[in-house]
């Protein structure tokens, strides 16, 4: 009854997407099982921090062998929790106060280099027709505006406004943003707009659709950036999210300020911007031991 009410609060009143809800749900019910396991008597009212540092071990030994991001994602589903049934006064202690998670390595984030992008999109051939007009503009939309792969999908015409030059996203938790583009993704979308209208009529309220006029798919976009990326780079992830990455990493190689980069990737908290810098620190490293007599 108290997880159902809290999914109820997390859909309703903080608007959170049904995935992240499921994810939620899966968390609670998981924690449940195992504090029943361990004590029948037990019960969410109380639920005691040495619980939860159990539930954490278990989760990192075998068989599960959880890695620290999961695991660190599951405690924080027990915060938000926690933290509701404080707000109701359904516990006057809240068990996560002192529940600190393992460790995570820091692990740099994938990109492709900007003469390697050059390559791929001036000298690879995508083709004149509907389909190759549409996927260099997909590997361009990526690499201009860093949007995720479901906010590509999910864009509307009434999404893109040419006049200003700029396009609306929807990300995480229902979020808007607003995201500028240049001349050059400008011209590359009208003429793939030309394209698509004359091969599927115009009725298309979807912007990136299928060769049936349907919205096109998360696997059929997914491929297309792995087959296109695989041409100029040798990277065992070839995503759209290495092009979220690149996007990045550009900006900041080119002297753009963290937080506007932040607000262009709709990243909430800045922390999760700066492992970014990182990635341009091991790019300046990488060139000192190449230029440095004394490196």
């Amino acid at each position: 009854m108290l997880v159902d009410t809290f999914l109820e609060y997390l859909l309703l009143e903080r608007n959170y997407s049904e995935k992240t809800i499921v994810n939620y749900k899966k968390d609670l019910e998981e924690f449940e099982a195992f504090f029943k396991d361990e004590d029948l008597d037990c019960k969410w009212e109380t639920v005691d921090a040495d619980i939860v540092r159990q539930w954490a071990v278990e989760l990192m030994s075998p068989p599960q062998n959880c890695k620290p991001a999961s695991v660190n994602r599951k405690l924080s589903t027990l915060r938000t929790f926690y933290k509701f049934l404080l707000s109701r006064d359904v516990v006057l202690v809240d068990p996560m106060r002192k529940i600190r998670g393992p460790k995570k390595n820091k692990v740099l984030p994938v990109f492709v280099k900007e003469s390697q992008m050059e390559d791929l999109l001036n000298k690879s051939d995508f083709g004149k027709d509907f389909m190759g007009i549409r996927n260099k503009l997909i590997i361009e939309m990526f690499y201009e505006t860093g949007i995720r792969r479901a906010e590509l999908i999910s864009l509307n015409d009434m999404d893109v406004d040419l006049d200003l030059k700029n396009i609306k996203v929807i990300g995480k938790r229902n979020k808007q943003r607003i995201i500028p583009f240049g001349s050059e993704l400008y011209e590359e979308i009208n003429e793939y707009l030309d394209v698509r209208n004359e091969t599927l009529g115009d009725d298309c309220e979807s912007f990136f659709v299928n060769k049936k006029g349907k919205r096109i798919s998360a696997n059929d976009v997914y491929t297309i950036v792995k087959r296109e990326l695989s041409k100029v780079v040798t990277l065992k992830k070839c995503s759209p999210h290495v092009l979220r990455h690149t996007f990045a990493t550009a900006m900041l190689n080119n002297q753009a300020e963290l937080v506007a980069i932040k607000e262009l990737l709709g990243h909430k908290s800045l922390s999760t911007t700066t492992i970014y810098t990182n990635t341009t620190f091991e790019k300046l490293k990488k060139v000192y031991k190449q230029a440095h007599p004394r490196a």
